[in-house]
């Protein structure tokens, strides 16, 4: 699953975008599957994707509660499956 966000940190902002590795980072710390975001999911799962994600990226986050502080927001601009599978044609369709 890959999910671009959108994230107004202290007044700049920036697009990121999950990967495996920042869902499983999410798994872990929440004990949840990623299953479970098809039910929905809380500001906080999305602040904590934004920040693993930056923090993948290279940019200069620090610690997860202390950057929390300064997030003024985080927005889905879209998401995909990380394996999607095209239709395959079959002898009876």
């Amino acid at each position: 699953m890959k999910l671009q966000l959108k994230v107004t940190h202290d007044g700049v902002v920036t697009e990121c975008e999950t990967s495996l590795v920042v869902i499983v980072q999410w798994e872990r710390k929440y004990k949840r599957r990623a299953g479970d975001l098809a039910q929905g999911f809380a500001v906080e799962d999305l602040a904590f994707m934004a920040w693993a994600s930056m923090k993948r990226g290279g940019k200069p986050v620090g610690e997860f509660d202390p950057w929390l502080e300064k997030l003024e927001s985080v927005e889905v601009l879209g998401g995909e499956e990380s394996n999607p599978t095209d239709a395959a044609a079959t002898a009876d369709n």
